[in-house]
């Protein structure tokens, strides 16, 4: 199961935007005049189409240099964010009841940067049910879809468990979350937590639609595999022991 982050698992409540405002002059000593379009894209995509649209030469330094800073900003704002976000409504409750079922492994597929992702998911209390090591994130590859074969083969490192795309599900609330998951042979949950609507969700091609997740809850369990056999998996049952008996 790969989710999203921003509007599918929290919300910043523009405490997001404020960072950008500080991060990008102190990076390139010059003020944010306009903040590249950020919806379903990575943070690769988004900073160097901000630093070009700034008037900034998108080199990898320069990249290097506003990454550094948003990170920094994100930790500096930790007590921000948790004030004026939010975990959506939901978010708790089916990350714990998936997390439950070992036929499930939970992890991220974000545009996010890999530290910026784990600092939100920590201030809302949502990392302990996403193996975040598996996950993929706005600085491992600029194009979205890249990242989902990158987290289905760290997913299996983890796991020792292959995740082919019959058996990944990945969870937005964009079209370019839907396209990335598409392109990459995945099926993908649409939901509508952000700002598209059910029905645009469904135009982008989404395998599965939900109004909330609450709704996405329920269908997430009806969509989860079968739970794996202790014989055939017995790394996922430490505690257990097999006997002749069924026991």
């Amino acid at each position: 199961m790969l989710w999203d982050v921003d509007h599918t698992l929290i919300e910043t409540r523009g405490v997001g935007l404020a960072i950008y405002r500080l991060a990008f002059p102190a990076a390139t000593g010059r003020p944010l005049a306009e903040l590249a379009k950020i919806s379903g894209r990575t943070e690769l995509d988004i900073i160097r189409e901000t630093l070009r649209i700034n008037g900034v030469e998108p080199t990898s330094a320069a990249v290097d240099r506003l990454a550094t800073a948003l990170i920094q900003g994100y930790e500096d704002a930790r007590a921000e964010l948790a004030g004026q976000g939010r975990a959506l409504p939901g978010a708790h409750d089916v990350l714990t009841s998936l997390g439950a079922n070992p036929a499930i492994f939970q992890t991220v597929l974000t545009g996010n940067l890999r530290e910026v992702a784990r600092i939100k998911l920590e201030v809302f209390g949502l990392d302990a049910f996403l193996d975040l090591d598996a996950g993929a994130y706005g600085d491992d590859h600029q194009e979205r879809a890249m990242l989902v074969a990158l987290a289905q083969e760290r997913a299996r490192q983890r796991s020792r468990v292959p995740f082919g795309n019959d058996r990944t599900v990945l969870v937005g609330d964009t079209p370019n979350d839907v396209a990335a998951g598409l392109t990459a042979g995945a099926r993908v949950l649409g939901i509508a937590t952000g700002k598209t609507s059910l029905d645009e969700l469904r135009d982008a091609g989404a395998t599965y639609t939900a109004k909330d997740l609450d709704e996405a809850a329920s269908l997430l369990t009806t969509l989860a595999f079968e739970v794996p056999r202790q014989e055939d998996h017995p790394h996922l049952y430490p505690n257990k022991t097999t006997t002749n008996d069924g026991g």
